[in-house]
């Protein structure tokens, strides 16, 4: 028993994140999408995900 005791780990209790970033203008965040959406054929992608943030970011927006 003691040899049990002395060599367990304990388990780190880590905070949960809450998700992904959420827009604080969501009206804002379509308007870039809807512009997204028609400027790349495949959506959603890497490329346009990544196009889509610059050009929110650009324009004002923030996430959460």
């Amino acid at each position: 028993m003691a040899f049990t005791k002395a060599f367990t780990k304990k388990k780190k209790t880590t905070k949960k994140k809450s998700g992904s970033p959420k827009p604080a203008n969501p009206a804002l965040y379509a308007r870039m999408k809807a512009k997204t959406k028609k400027k790349f054929k495949v959506y959603p992608s890497a490329y346009a995900n990544a196009y889509l943030v610059r050009e929110y970011k650009k324009a004002g927006g923030t996430y959460t």
